[in-house]
């Protein structure tokens, strides 16, 4: 052996030496983390080594939850962010300063990122990766930090971690959104603290500011344990949680939203569970200075002065409804702001002006206390009296511009009190004084007319007795209809309902239980709109949380429905149906209680650009093939033969794994055993999903059904609406676009561009054949819902599907007279007459 190949020999040898390990968390100076190798935290919560984000052949050093496949949302920090590595040569290590170095391949002299510290005894670091997802550059034996990742956040923030300002380094903390979700370097998007004033966290685009958060120290939600920190040292915030099977994160989207998700390691999808910038007013400063933005109200302008202020520009305010110009005092030369006669005035519930222009007079101070050190400085514009939580009660005060005010629907916000003039204060007070004298007018006419009041009360009580007997005679027999029994007395009282239990194993609320558990049926607890009427969340006093159905008075369905729901869904017993708890029916309500489904119908996640990424095809695939066994049971497993009638993307839910369940039950029918087809005369279900035999002559079958199912199946691969498909055509259906495209061997250009490729080819190929087999014209044509799920379980060969029915939209040419009211939404029909 010469000489050369000993030395050759010793350099590899050093060189595997120098190789570090896949199985650690640690990295030495002596050490080199290579493509391939990876540090991974002691109970495998993170891990850290080279990666490419989505379509990009780049690569890039970053740190991800280990357990959960590498994507987008699991890469939680990456180091060299806007200096990507071209090629699989990158490697990191601690160089002889003790410095963190990488480098793109071996030959650069140069590294592309650096930890760039001063170190004292550089051969002693070490570096380590920790199950809170940090990675700690220390020193010396008594490990001393020198460096940590999460003092240079990226886009996401964990549990620990602290955003704001370190007054004694300088060190600013803050998140910045990915350009892309294929390229994560420094986004237009941060979120930052400014710490001017009150100290208060901003979402910024470039330097302009976006979103405005609460200010320091006000409260947040109650989903984990929070720390602000406003002292000599630093201002910041920071969060924990105490469940370690569920891990969070707040992240700043590219797309400028701020969300918090969460996921439990098994779930194949991160939640939002709460988000901002996605509305109206979130946009800061939308309505401009001295104004209130009230985002409850969708068809009215959203902004409205302050007391005492009126627009800057009123022809754009009105006209244009643009009130970007904001508020100025109606008297703008006067000085009766701080004079003799001027007061406050109670602006409730709203998110607090920007705190830029704040101060806090006193972390322990009464609201009057507070009111009166306003009162002194003619510049204070507003005030607030804030509960801190954990100790008193705080006075805030603005000087300026009130900027960024928000009426919150969720009375999650503070009184503020705003500084008017006299003549503004005399005008509201003497408007209170004319409705006073209202009131006493109103008092005398009421003792004048007494006597006929009395009269009229006295005759109206017999009629609403009367009324209210016959009401109990229908409510009892509805409730015998459903419960299968009979009572034998002459009124139908609360108790009743109450306390009985029905042959069908189906509770009876009383109507007092349903108004304590929505708050009345409170706006602020309504989830949902549909034929029927409003859906409304709510909890129970054992705090179970249950969806409350509640029939619409000018609903087009009525009892028959009603109790048709309640047999049908408390009789069938499915994992994939939704539960039916109970119902009420008492006075003039129609109620139904069914479990609560935390992630709502699966139109809401097809149909929204943020929510449909959630959904990747093995998940989508997963709903479609569970949709199917949910029909067949209904069709063929269950004790009747029962056809639904009003399937579609709203009516299948979603629980919190994200599994269909079919609900609304209400337009259902049985057939019997020997039965193929029924016909109605009273059509009803959604236009976009009824085939044609059911929608023309009223005929009915279990291939109604696979109809509706096929055009589910089309939305699920294509991301569409049915009903509100359009292309440059737009008398052509999602239908008639995908036969289109079959029969041009273009079929896969309709699948869903939120998928970006991650699917099989052959499978979503295989699902748009069965959808179009299911939508054929002749229903004799198309497949049962048993051999659907053979054609979906396995590689058969399928049948050639023939022309679709629905190929253009029947507004062009219909042949119905649509006689019942329909929603805007879904056009749900609630009666049609087939001529």
């Amino acid at each position: 052996m010469d000489a050369k190949t000993i030395r050759l020999y010793f350099a590899l040898l050093v060189l595997h030496r120098l190789t570090l390990s896949t199985s650690t968390d640690t990295i030495t100076i002596n050490q080199t983390l290579r493509e391939g190798d990876l540090l991974v935290s002691k109970q495998n919560k993170f891990a850290l080594g080279f990666f490419s984000p989505g379509n990009s052949s780049y690569r890039y050093l970053g740190i991800w939850f280990y357990k959960i496949s590498l994507q987008t949302h699991t890469v939680v920090w990456v180091a060299n962010r806007d200096n990507p590595i071209n090629g699989s040569a990158g490697f990191l290590s601690i160089n002889q300063y003790g410095n963190l170095v990488l480098y793109g391949n071996r030959d650069e002299k140069f590294p592309i990122w650096s930890t760039n510290v001063s170190v004292d005894l550089a051969n002693t670091c070490v570096a380590q990766l920790f199950d809170s997802g940090n990675f700690v550059l220390f020193q010396g034996s008594r490990r001393i930090i020198v460096w940590q990742s999460f003092d240079h956040p990226t886009n996401t923030l964990l549990p620990g971690m602290r955003l704001g300002l370190d007054k004694r380094t300088g060190l600013n903390r803050f998140l910045t959104s990915w350009k892309s979700t294929d390229d994560p370097g420094i986004g237009h998007y941060s979120l930052k603290l400014n710490p001017v004033g009150s100290p208060t966290f901003f979402l910024y685009d470039g330097s302009k500011p976006y979103c405005r958060g609460m200010p320091w120290p006000c409260r947040t939600p109650d989903i984990y344990n929070y720390s602000y920190v406003n002292s000599e040292e630093e201002i910041s915030f920071s969060y924990s949680h105490d469940d370690g099977s569920v891990l969070f994160q707040l992240m700043v989207h590219e797309s400028g939203t701020l969300m918090w998700v969460s996921r439990r390691e098994s779930d194949a999808n991160w939640k939002e569970f709460w988000s901002a910038s996605k509305y109206r007013c979130d946009s800061y400063g939308r309505c401009g200075a001295n104004s209130v933005c009230d985002p409850k109200h969708v068809n009215v302008f959203e902004c409205s002065c302050l007391p005492g202020y009126e627009p800057k520009f009123p022809r754009n305010w009105f006209p244009m409804r643009d009130g970007s110009g904001g508020c100025v005092r109606k008297r703008l030369k006067s000085s009766s702001v701080c004079g003799q006669g001027e007061g406050f005035v109670k602006v409730p519930q709203v998110k607090v002006p920007d705190t830029s222009t704040a101060v806090w007079v006193n972390m322990s101070m009464s609201r009057v206390d507070c009111e009166q050190e306003c009162y002194k400085d003619c510049s204070c514009s507003a005030y607030a009296s804030i509960k801190i939580p954990g100790k008193d009660v705080a006075c805030l005060a603005w000087y300026g511009d009130l900027m960024d005010i928000v009426d919150l629907m969720d009375h999650s916000g503070y009184d503020v009190y705003v500084r008017v003039d006299a003549i503004e204060l005399a005008e509201i007070e003497r408007s209170s004084g004319f409705l006073e004298m209202k009131g006493m007018l109103a008092f005398l006419v009421v003792s004048v007319s007494s006597a006929w009041f009395v009269i009229i009360l006295f005759v109206y009580l017999w009629l609403r007795k009367r009324k209210k007997r016959v009401k109990n005679q229908s409510n009892r027999r509805l409730f015998d209809s459903i419960n299968g029994s009979h009572y034998h007395k002459d009124t139908f009282d609360a108790d009743d309902i109450q306390t009985s239990r029905s042959r069908t194993d189906l509770a009876f609320f009383n109507l007092s239980t349903i108004f304590a558990a929505t708050e009345n049926f409170s706006q602020a607890n309504k989830i949902g709109q549909g034929g029927f009427g409003s859906v409304y969340k709510g909890q129970l006093t054992n705090g179970k949380e249950v969806a409350v159905k509640r029939l619409s008075k000018n609903s087009g369905q009525g009892a028959e429905e009603f109790k048709n729901e309640a047999m049908l869904i408390a009789k069938l017993q499915h994992r994939n149906l939704v539960k039916l708890l109970g119902c009420c029916i008492q006075e003039e309500e129609r109620i139904l209680i069914y479990e609560y489904l935390s992630n709502g119908s699966l139109d809401l996640f097809l149909f929204d650009t943020t929510r449909s990424s959630f959904l990747n095809w093995s998940k989508r695939y997963e709903i479609i093939v569970g949709i199917a066994r949910e029909i067949l049971y209904i069709h063929q497993d269950s004790r009747w033969r029962i056809i639904h009638r009003d399937l579609k993307s709203s009516n299948i839910l979603l629980d919190a794994e994200m599994k269909p369940k079919i609900s609304d039950f209400g337009t259902a029918r049985i057939l019997e055993d020997d039965q193929i087809q029924h016909k109605t005369q009273r059509v009803v279900g959604t236009y976009g999903y009824m085939s044609p035999e059911y929608a023309v002559l009223g005929k009915f079958s279990v291939k109604s059904d696979v109809f509706s199912f096929g055009v589910i199946l089309l939305e699920i691969i294509s991301g569409k609406k049915s009903n509100g498909f359009h292309q440059e055509d737009p008398s052509l259906t999602l239908i008639g676009h995908v036969w289109e495209l079959w029969q041009e061997d273009k079929a896969m250009e309709i699948v869903d561009s939120t998928l970006k490729e991650s699917y099989n080819s052959h499978e979503v190929l295989k699902c748009i054949h069965i959808a179009l087999l299911c939508v054929q014209e002749d229903a004799v044509d198309r497949p049962t819902i048993s051999a659907i799920i053979v054609m979906l379980d396995s590689e058969i060969s399928l049948p050639c599907p023939k022309q679709p029915a629905f190929i253009f939209r029947t507004s062009c040419n219909s042949s119905l007279i649509w006689e019942g009211p329909s929603s805007v939404n879904e056009m749900s029909i609630t009666e049609t007459v087939a001529r």
